[in-house]
């Protein structure tokens, strides 16, 4: 049991499971998990966290399928300038290894931004704290669990 599915069930939390074999040469772990889950990649969110302004840390869940738009994320963060943060530091603060960050069950509650792609989403899928783990639930439980807001942050990658 991940951390995040023991935050969702201390919290008695509506969600389902959802488990693949995860392809460990497989890098684009988002990617993964729409092929064999074969869910809609608009439903399918990846956790990325950003260092804000040199110091505290911010979580951004994104559409796998976009790319995070630092300007925006600081923007919406009321910060001068936002950067990726390193992997490193994503471990140590939220205890997941890259690929398998959950916005649920992270060592220390973080500043998090939803894009508001999902806001017409009846559901969506984030990782469950693994690769090969996600979370499926509503946008709204998401939200309100991580006390969470909505914004813009996302800038959307074609398909060819």
């Amino acid at each position: 049991m991940t951390p995040a599915i023991k935050q969702l069930e201390d919290l008695s939390f509506s969600y389902q499971l959802h488990q693949y074999q995860h392809d460990s040469n497989c890098q684009s772990y988002g990617e993964e998990a729409i092929a064999k889950l074969q869910v809609n990649a608009a439903q399918v969110f990846k956790t990325l966290v950003v260092q804000v302004d040199n110091h505290e840390l911010a979580v951004a869940i994104i559409p796998v399928l976009s790319t995070l738009n630092l300007k925006k994320m600081a923007k919406s963060l009321n910060a001068k300038k936002v950067l990726m943060a390193e992997a490193k530091v994503v471990q140590k603060s939220t205890g997941y290894v890259l690929g398998g960050v959950s916005p649920f069950g992270q060592k220390k509650p973080l500043t998090t931004l939803l894009d508001d792609s999902a806001e017409n989403l009846t559901t969506l899928f984030v990782s469950g704290g693994k690769r090969g783990l996600e979370i499926e639930t509503s946008p709204q439980s998401l939200i309100q669990t991580l006390n969470a807001t909505y914004a813009s942050i996302g800038n959307k990658v074609t398909v060819s």
